[in-house]
């Protein structure tokens, strides 16, 4: 928890739970000045967010002629890739779904991706990850008593998807992902999600530390796929998203059925949202969840305060979830108890590609092929 007293934001939810967070004289976090620079430089609405979003479909059919696929979506069963799906086959795009099985779906997020990929006409490659392999990556960031335990999922995740892209030669990943329902997440919170390093140290300190089959990125990894031309898109960024609105047509159009919060398709990251943060960190994610809303006009601050009043999800199931996820995870009571009881550490107290990226070494050498890339260039003209 921050040693600052208590103090939040007079224009959304964000609070000193944030032991990073500042603000300015009229009260307004840091969270929201970010949120607002990010939708004026990288979210597009009406005529333009069109014009925009037709010039990068026809870059992406270009590149995908005569390929099986065009690109490549995530899908996980919940609102975001749901819609996505639904957006990129009506701007007439030839996606392959990715979907990384991680042990932990819930039923309904199971059916919500068979129903929407099956009404769509859209193949899907799912990755099953090796149980046993990850469940010593999930036991040993619960053991290293850090905030995002989702990390390794995360991490897998963008790992098949770029794999799956570079595997069937496609440039173009798109994205549930956006920045008018997804801001305001403080970084003290989470962070690391492309570090392989970070991972590698955690399992090596608590866990066996040796990988067969897990989906990872190193370094050199991501730079390769950088280097052959595959990125990723917000496709939501360029459409007027309004999540009531997905919401009403993917259950609609595509069957999609609602399984209580945002994330709560995987029983382990309800658990983790709902439990581990505010039990044990005094984090609360609806925090960030809401204040997005709020900045975008599309929750009132009053309605996302009321919201923050009530538990994350029912106590019963929580306390249920607790169990399931001991069980699974294979630690005893005690065990279990030690861990939310546990010293917090964070991303800074493990070993990580950042800490070497920004050791001063490497910021010097960074500097002189900026300047050679500049002389270089003032040479040629």
């Amino acid at each position: 928890m921050s040693t600052l007293s208590y103090q939040i934001c007079s224009r959304c939810v964000m609070d000193t739970s944030d032991p990073e967070i500042t603000f300015d004289d009229a009260g307004v976090c840091n969270h929201c000045h970010t949120h607002d620079a990010a939708l004026e430089k990288q979210v597009f609405s009406g005529d333009e967010g069109r014009q925009r979003l037709d010039q990068i479909v026809d870059r992406i059919k270009r590149e995908g002629a005569g390929k099986a696929y065009d690109c490549v979506i995530g899908v996980s069963g919940g609102v975001d890739s749901t819609y996505t799906a639904w957006q990129v086959k009506e701007l007439g795009l030839r996606p392959l779904a990715v979907h990384l099985d991680n042990g932990w779906n819930s039923e309904i997020a199971v059916k919500n991706i068979a129903n929407a990929l099956e009404r769509l006409n859209i193949d899907l490659y799912t990755h099953v990850i090796d149980w046993e392999e990850y469940r010593d990556i999930q036991r040993a960031f619960l053991l290293a008593s850090v905030p995002d335990v989702e990390i390794p999922s995360d991490h897998a995740i963008l790992a098949t998807l770029y794999n799956t892209a570079a595997k069937h030669g496609i440039k173009a990943i798109l994205s549930g992902h956006n920045d008018r329902t997804e801001s305001h997440l403080p970084r003290a919170w989470s962070q690391g999600h492309i570090d392989y390093g970070y991972i590698h140290d955690i399992h090596s300190k608590f866990g066996s530390g040796r990988v067969k089959t897990f989906p990872q990125l190193n370094f050199l990894q991501y730079m390769s796929h950088v280097q052959t031309g595959i990125s990723t898109i917000f496709v939501l960024n360029y459409v007027d998203y309004s999540r009531d609105k997905a919401l009403a047509l993917i259950q609609d159009k595509l069957g999609w059925r609602d399984y209580g919060g945002k994330h709560h398709e995987s029983t382990f990251t309800r658990w983790y949202q709902g439990c581990y943060l505010p039990r044990k960190f005094g984090y609360d994610k609806r925090r960030a969840h809401l204040s997005s809303l709020v900045s975008t006009g599309q929750i009132t601050r009053e309605s996302a305060l009321a919201t923050l009043q009530q538990p994350p999800y029912d106590e019963s199931l929580q306390e249920s979830d607790c169990v399931y996820v001991a069980k699974k995870l294979g630690f005893s009571d005690a065990e279990f108890k030690a861990i939310m009881t546990a010293p917090t550490t964070t991303f800074a107290d493990y070993h990580s590609y950042s800490k070497v990226l920004d050791a001063p070494l490497m910021r010097t050498a960074r500097r002189i092929r900026r300047a050679l890339r500049t002389q270089f260039g003032a040479v040629k003209a």
